[in-house]
């Protein structure tokens, strides 16, 4: 791959411009709370107050468009430099954001509404600055629950736990995470309490395979291609993809501090604009073989290509005969519906957290939402890279269990389910 270098940086004007086109300058301020505003083209100038930034990220395969943004140099015409730098796990990432080693990171975006809310880690005021990916997790099955017990799916699983009760253990990524979410969300829908009928653990994405294969647990959730990798080992089976869980869910963010937003706003404009522009990159198809060819190498996700692609392509095999072209593949872009931080998306995250117990009392949904996704700096930074923004900061969608979610009333959709802490 090359450098994909555009035109300069569009002006203020072309920025206004932009906003009339989908949502306007003055709807998208009355988003947000006066005082978490960033100071836009502080003191007329729009370059970055930190010409170098490090951006973290966990080796899967969503990590794409942070690796693609410092490798193909798309920070360049912004006047910023991307070094990505790879951590071990997802506590990792947290505390490494929370103490000002990393200036962003590919994180979970659970995690971030984690922190937001003093749970998962110590309290600290948190930044989601784009949506980096929809889809492409999915829930593992160990292939001795299908040898031994004929598990295949989601009501064998549920007919085992019920006839011979024992401890049954599953692992996700990080207690307020999109793995944990997902996972409980699926377990719940068949019938199982995540937090009754079995046991949960937390483990690295790149040690979930291992794990397994040494019989230390019975499923997994987690992200590409550590599911794809189960299924080619021949040690686990895909029972369930995250977009059967929820087609089009949001799932890793670009997430910073908002100390960090308010010290250096031009930075964070321009980190964005360069990943949005590396996010279409990655989700033209023409592109997609060849960002899994430069994401397997060791200094990133460290897997085999083959393991990788097939799955970032949409091509799925769940391990026990099915074959399929999935449709709600892993995207980065979607014409900018990808990277735009709903509201809405915020506030799915903290009503599934009220329903396990995590919240303890019931938050300001929407108001903490306003406070985290930072819609106005997004979409300057969309103006930048010529980026369409969606009008409406809420968007709705039927879940795997059926249940609709549109944001519109939180309280009552955390509170409304059969299975909850």
């Amino acid at each position: 791959m090359t450098d994909h270098l555009q035109a300069a940086t569009p002006s203020r004007r072309d920025f206004l411009k932009t906003c009339a086109a989908g949502v306007s300058a003055s709807a998208i301020t009355t988003l947000i709370p006066a005082g978490v505003k960033s100071a836009a083209y502080a003191g007329g100038s729009d370059a970055p107050e930190k010409a170098a930034v490090k951006i973290g990220f966990i080796p899967l395969t969503d990590c794409a468009p942070i690796v693609v943004a410092a490798t193909q140099n798309f920070g360049k015409k912004y006047g910023l430099t991307i070094t990505p730098s790879k951590e071990a796990s997802w506590a990792a990432v947290r505390d490494k954001l929370v103490n000002g080693e990393l200036d962003a990171a590919h994180v979970l975006y659970g995690l971030i509404y984690g922190v937001q809310m003093g749970i998962g880690g110590q309290q600290k005021n948190m930044a989601t600055l784009m949506t980096l990916n929809q889809n492409g997790q999915a829930i593992t099955l160990s292939n001795q629950l299908r040898d031994e017990k004929k598990v295949s799916d989601g009501a064998s699983l549920k007919k085992l736990i019920s006839a011979e009760p024992r401890e049954y253990t599953f692992a996700q990524t990080f207690p307020t995470g999109t793995h944990a979410m997902w996972l409980y969300y699926w377990l719940a829908s068949i019938g199982v309490n995540p937090f009754k009928d079995v046991k949960t653990i937390v483990v690295p994405p790149p040690q979930m395979v291992a794990n397994m294969r040494i019989g230390n647990m019975d499923g997994y959730c987690v992200g590409e291609p550590w599911n794809a990798r189960a299924v080619a080992d021949k040690i686990g089976f895909t029972v369930a993809t995250s977009q059967d869980i929820w087609a089009g869910h949001p799932e890793k963010v670009l997430g910073a501090t908002a100390d960090f937003v308010k010290q250096y706003p031009n930075t964070a404009r321009a980190m964005v604009a360069s990943i949005l522009e590396a996010s279409r990159y990655i989700d033209a198809k023409a592109n997609r073989a060849s960002v899994a060819k430069l994401i397997a190498d060791k200094a990133y996700v460290n897997a085999p290509e083959d393991v990788i692609v097939q799955r970032f392509m949409g091509n799925y095999d769940n391990g026990i005969g099915k074959r399929w072209q999935d449709p709600n593949l892993m995207k980065f872009y979607d014409e900018g519906k990808v990277s735009f931080p709903y509201l809405s998306d915020g506030m799915w995250f903290l009503t599934q957290h009220k329903r396990w117990g995590l919240l303890k009392s019931e938050p300001d949904y929407l108001a903490i939402a306003k406070q985290v996704n930072q819609i106005e700096l997004y979409t300057q930074a969309a103006a930048m890279a010529k980026v369409p923004v969606p009008k409406d900061p809420m968007r709705s969608a039927k879940l795997i269990d059926g249940k609709v979610w549109d944001g519109k009333d939180p309280k009552g959709y955390a509170n409304s389910f059969a299975i909850k802490a």
